[in-house]
């Protein structure tokens, strides 16, 4: 899997970026000039970061890369954070009045979100910050469907599943590529997040609905969807599939993978879990998660380079 999304996005959309202002090789663009280029000031070197004007508000740097290279860490500490999402939602909803839980989930989710739009570029921490608040906070509104107005599981994967395609639709149609490599506008990023957001909520409802309806349990349904996400590694790897493509089946099935993984360790041995206890989980897969960011965020290794850049 790690083989198969290290450089998914690099060749298989060069097309689809070449037809919008801003790709690899924007219609209207200066011969040799690279996208990383545009507006540069006489006397500014390629790749140096403009200087801010007085009086200019903070914001996203137009261009910039707003999300990190697909390298093993991002797979882990995605992995870790679906099921810090699962493990810290299940755990909030029962140490406080669940209204209030969700009340404060949503909270929190926007103001990771809104912290991650006011970065200039990619940051690891406000990045990766963003990912978990969206996996507590996507936990949470799948569990409500189910919990609160008795909504099956059934069911709630197929709306879900319905608002990701609506997503993805509507990102295509309008930027004309579904590209990690692409994620360099505000418009871009807020269609990413849709996503992000919508696969947190589908792969929640689908990981219950395979450990509960199904009855497979928690552990075989870790199994069952660790056997899924070799799908588009095969795929990608020896069958030709399109790396896009292959990128956004893997991370969807992360969801229900790391949730089903959490729910077994931390679920009582009643319902088939190890008894750890949510609180626990949530705090191991947090701890984790902290140490991976930190290194990523003192070593760079998972900061895009703009294509001008590539070697």
């Amino acid at each position: 899997m790690l083989t198969a999304t290290a450089r998914i996005g690099y060749g298989a959309d060069v097309d689809q970026l070449s037809s919008r202002p801003g790709g690899r090789h924007a219609v209207g663009q200066p011969p040799g000039q690279h996208p990383g280029q545009r507006g540069q000031r006489p006397g500014q070197q390629q790749g140096q970061r403009p200087r801010q004007q007085r009086g200019q508000r903070p914001g996203p740097v137009h261009g910039a890369l707003r999300v990190p290279e697909i390298t093993a860490f991002f797979w882990i500490i995605k992995g870790l954070s679906t099921a810090m999402g699962e493990s810290t939602s299940d755990f909030s909803v029962h140490a406080i009045a669940p209204v209030a839980a969700v009340g404060l989930g949503f909270v929190a989710f926007v103001a990771a979100l809104w912290l991650q739009f006011s970065m200039r570029r990619y940051s690891a921490w406000t990045y990766w910050l963003a990912v978990v608040m969206v996996g507590v906070f996507g936990t949470m509104a799948a569990d409500v469907l189910h919990v609160g107005f008795g909504v099956p599981y059934a069911a709630s994967s197929a709306l879900y599943a319905v608002a990701l395609a609506a997503v993805f639709i509507t990102w295509q149609r309008t930027e004309r590529t579904l590209s990690i490599h692409s994620i360099d506008t505000f418009r871009r990023e807020a269609f990413y997040w849709a996503a992000v957001v919508a696969t947190f909520a589908m792969g929640t409802a689908v990981g219950d609905l395979t450990a509960v309806t199904l009855h497979l349990g928690y552990f075989h349904s870790a199994l069952l969807f660790a056997g899924v996400i070799l799908i588009p590694a095969i795929g990608y790897r020896w069958l030709g599939w399109n790396p896009i493509l292959s990128f956004w089946i893997a991370y969807v099935v992360t969801r229900p993978l790391g949730a089903s993984i959490a729910d077994w360790l931390g679920k009582p041995r009643s319902v088939g879990g190890l008894a750890w206890g949510d609180g626990r989980v949530s705090l191991g897969f947090a701890a984790l998660i902290v140490i991976f960011v930190a290194y990523l965020a003192i070593s760079r290794r998972d900061v895009q380079r703009p294509a001008g850049q590539l070697a």
